[in-house]
């Protein structure tokens, strides 16, 4: 697995966050001019299938008894997000499985996309709530809102993505 550090205002907690070896982002990624956004190109948005909204979700999982997949993401500045993105999520088969299976929802700490006050502190709250320290943090709850699971990056598309949340939903 790798991840990407974040830099969240910890500081309020008083952490200081290290790059540690080993975790330098995909250099087709790092210095993509496709990445690079003005703060002004990009607002607050929830991809399709997906929601920002953490209670909204946690009601959904309960009501129709499937898992929530909180998603800590760094969507605009990290490789290993954006790669997750690429090969897992944005694919038909994880569409698919977690239409029938999963709440998605997306705790994103952009560097350049505007994020309300409000969806701000919620993930900053559930990242502390969650002990998140690097990107990304995939935490997967049970319709309780009880952890079931926790992970990152892995290699092998959906596929493996898939085979890792179906052994958390079967036991």
């Amino acid at each position: 697995m790798k991840f990407c550090l974040f830099s969240l205002p910890l500081a309020l907690l008083g952490v200081a966050l290290l790059a540690l070896p080993g975790c330098e982002q995909p250099a087709e990624i790092v210095d993509s001019p496709s990445t690079q956004t003005s703060p002004s190109d990009k607002t607050e948005a929830t991809k399709p299938g997906w929601t920002t909204n953490y209670e909204q979700g946690q009601q959904e999982a309960k009501a129709n008894n499937k898992l929530m997949l909180l998603d800590f993401t760094g969507s605009d500045w990290c490789g290993w997000c954006v790669l997750l993105d690429r090969e897992v999520f944005s694919k038909p088969q994880f569409k698919e499985y977690a239409n029938k299976n999963l709440v998605l929802v997306e705790l994103d700490f952009p560097k350049m996309k505007q994020v309300s006050p409000a969806t701000r502190a919620q993930n900053e709250r559930l990242a502390m709530q969650y002990q998140v320290q690097a990107f990304p943090t995939i935490i997967v709850l049970n319709g309780d809102g009880k952890v079931v699971g926790a992970f990152g990056y892995m290699k092998g598309g959906p596929d493996a993505f898939i085979a890792a949340l179906e052994k958390l939903r079967k036991g």
